[in-house]
């Protein structure tokens, strides 16, 4: 797909055709702003002057060939004296903004009373910083496209809602050494990282734990290990190296996933020497 400076910076990314529900709510959503647009008696040329994009633009959205950023619908709704209407489906929209799977893991993350992930590749997504996270998308090959990109930073960043819940989801990671050491995005992009690690340490529902380089033995080596439990006593979790790396919600099985997090929550260190240990790498850095 080619990517040009208008489609990044135009209001909205293009639909997957295979996300069926998304493309019923964006089609409803273009198909209202329509309606309105032409009850007022105003050309596309003219609305997208007003709200400040371009007429192709507005036909793309109104074809529900895109989809909307929130602050597109605000000021559409202001233009067209839609009464709040408009604006009122920015919480579909919202839902839809992101990739099938993405919203799918936010919803799960949405419901958890409890999360165990130990990885051994970078660090989880939910404890990176935008400009990491954006330098370790970016290092993919074939090179995701721009847009893309945009997209996939903000799903990242849309499931970071789970730590502003109330009340708070115990949330336990697990990270190699390796993740804390290896110089994404560069020196300062890593020290920021390293920071903001420091500063979820502080988080009373948060507990951090670095499995030392030197600690082979343990059962994370087969790759990640995650798990989220729920109020109602059920889970899902998944590993690499089992289950043909599919999410598993069968008690057998998260057992031994839940073994396995154990044994390695063991070996680690303690989120207290965790804390030192990061504090000196950031020294270190």
């Amino acid at each position: 797909m080619s990517v040009d400076t208008e489609s990044v910076s135009e209001p909205g990314w293009e639909v997957d055709p295979d996300d069926e529900w998304g493309v019923a709510v964006i089609t409803t959503v273009g198909r209202q702003l329509k309606l309105r647009r032409e009850a007022v008696g105003m050309r596309a040329a003219d609305f997208g002057k007003a709200v400040g994009y371009g007429e192709d633009m507005v036909y793309k959205i109104e074809s529900g060939k895109r989809i909307p950023r929130p602050e597109f619908l605000d000021r559409a709704d202001e233009v067209l004296s839609a009464g709040g209407l408009l604006a009122a489906m920015k919480e579909d929209v919202d839902r839809v903004r992101y990739p099938k799977k993405v919203r799918a893991l936010v919803d799960l993350e949405g419901k958890a009373v409890e999360l165990l992930s130990y990885g051994n590749h970078h660090v989880h997504g939910l404890l990176q910083t935008e400009e990491f996270m954006r330098a370790l998308m970016g290092s993919q090959r074939p090179k995701l496209p721009q847009a893309e990109l945009e997209q996939a930073v903000a799903g990242r960043l849309s499931r970071k809602k789970i730590f502003q819940r109330s009340p708070a989801p115990e949330l336990s990671f697990v990270l190699e050494e390796v993740t804390l050491r290896r110089p994404i995005g560069g020196t300062s992009v890593l020290r920021r990282q390293l920071q903001h690690l420091l500063n979820m340490c502080q988080l009373p529902h948060v507990q951090i734990q670095v499995m030392p380089t030197d600690r082979w033995d343990h059962p994370g080596m087969g790759g990640r290990i995650q798990v989220l439990k729920f109020e109602d006593g059920t889970a899902v979790g998944r590993m690499d190296d089992g289950y043909g790396g599919r999410p598993v919600s069968e008690p057998r099985q998260l057992r031994i996933l839940e073994l396995r997090y154990g044994s390695i929550r063991a070996e680690a260190l303690t989120p207290r020497e965790s804390e030192a240990f990061i504090r000196q790498l950031l020294g270190e850095t």
